[in-house]
């Protein structure tokens, strides 16, 4: 399983998502964008993160392209 460090986040995304108990693609790739909201996180880092996910081919709530 790949880290989220392999994501191209700023190190603040990436502290928060661990502080939440995400550490891995997988875990991330499985979340909603309502979960992340209610875990404080902004609409411009869950851009950021939609955004990186999508640059390898995936998408929140186990959407792939």
């Amino acid at each position: 399983m790949k880290t989220i460090n392999n994501l191209s986040l700023d190190k603040d995304i990436v502290t928060k998502l661990k502080s939440i108990g995400i550490n891995y693609i997988e875990e991330l790739w499985q979340t909603k964008r309502s979960d992340l909201k209610s875990n404080k996180f902004t609409n411009e880092e869950i851009n950021k993160i939609i955004i990186s996910l999508q640059l390898i081919g995936l998408d929140l709530n186990k959407k792939k392209y």
